[in-house]
């Protein structure tokens, strides 16, 4: 079967976050936050797995005084989200009548 299926995208927080982050450079968290209306903590537990998985990056950076948190896919995190994405995609086809 094409493509792999992954636990990290089982979660449909975690598969919406890589969603956002394959079509966008970065994202930040506020913006996640009002994007997938979660809690602070649900939406960090969820960011927080894909970063120890290495399929996310974390950039804190400032706007002037601001703290700004921007979240950015890594190479590795793209090629496993599209092996993910095959995967179902091939697992669609399979059940086609």
């Amino acid at each position: 079967m094409k493509g792999n299926y992954d636990k990290a995208f089982e979660n449909v927080v975690r598969l919406r976050i890589m969603s956002v982050l394959m079509v966008n450079e970065r994202f930040d968290f506020n913006s996640f936050k009002d994007l997938l209306e979660v809690t602070d903590g649900n939406l960090a537990s969820h960011l927080r797995n894909l970063e120890n998985a290495e399929y996310i990056r974390v950039e804190k950076t400032f706007l002037g005084r601001k703290p700004l948190t921007n979240y950015l896919a890594t190479e590795a995190g793209r090629k496993a989200f599209q092996s993910h994405l095959d995967f179902l995609e091939n697992l669609i086809n399979q059940n086609k009548n």
